[in-house]
């Protein structure tokens, strides 16, 4: 299932956090070779100190991790104009219907283990619907995002069309660019068409999104 944990569910969904942190380490640090600051087998910074919110893909029980993003409004402190400014030097993105989302990973080993006939690249794109699905369901009317290049093929295999605004070289061993993406019942549906995916993933858009009687997708151990 897909969830999103607040500042105030920290201590409910510690084991959850441990993983992300440790999964954020293993995928920016030893697979992508970016400059974070690692403390024992964890990776934060100090935007995590500012108690953001993060969407969690996990199992039922809560207690595996599948994949995760860090969601925090642009109006605040962000990674994005703090650290990766050079990445969109002629745009200003920040504003209160606009949210950026870093950090976004899978865990490919947990993955295969629950589902082993999911490959990599259809578990990002569902991360991605399931991050619309929050925006939706919490008033974001965008998202901004760094990514390196390979994954704009997987934006688009998620019908998701992102736009670069800038790339910069220098934070690791390919250009990170930067983009923006609509987020917009127009824009969920045809994500969900793409991936052939017929119900929400996101547990919380029940209110919004479903008709009388319909379940979220259950997507999970």
């Amino acid at each position: 299932m897909f969830i999103l944990i607040e500042a105030h569910q920290y201590a409910r969904y510690e084991n959850l956090m441990n993983q992300a942190f440790r999964l954020r380490k293993r995928v920016f640090h030893d697979q992508l070779g970016w400059a974070v600051k690692i403390t024992d087998d964890s990776e934060k910074d100090e935007y995590d100190a500012l108690r953001p919110a993060y969407l969690m893909w996990c199992n039922d029980r809560c207690d595996r991790l599948y994949g995760a993003v860090r969601l925090m409004p642009t109006t605040g402190p962000t990674l994005l104009y703090d650290v990766f400014r050079d990445t969109f030097p002629d745009a200003s993105l920040a504003a209160p219907g606009i949210y950026e989302g870093t950090r976004m990973c899978i865990d490919e080993a947990n993955l295969a283990v629950d589902f082993p006939d999911l490959d990599s690249s259809k578990a990002f794109c569902m991360l991605l619907l399931a991050l619309c699905e929050c925006g939706l369901a919490h008033g974001i009317k965008a998202l901004v995002s760094n990514y390196e290049p390979h994954l704009a093929r997987i934006y688009r295999r998620a019908g998701l069309r992102v736009h670069e605004v800038g790339r910069a070289e220098g934070y690791g061993r390919s250009p990170v660019c930067c983009g923006i993406f609509e987020v917009s019942e127009p824009v969920r549906v045809r994500m969900q068409h793409s991936l052939g995916i017929k119900s929400p993933l996101f547990t919380g858009y029940r209110a919004r999104g479903l008709a009388a009687g319909q379940e979220p997708a259950r997507v999970s151990a």
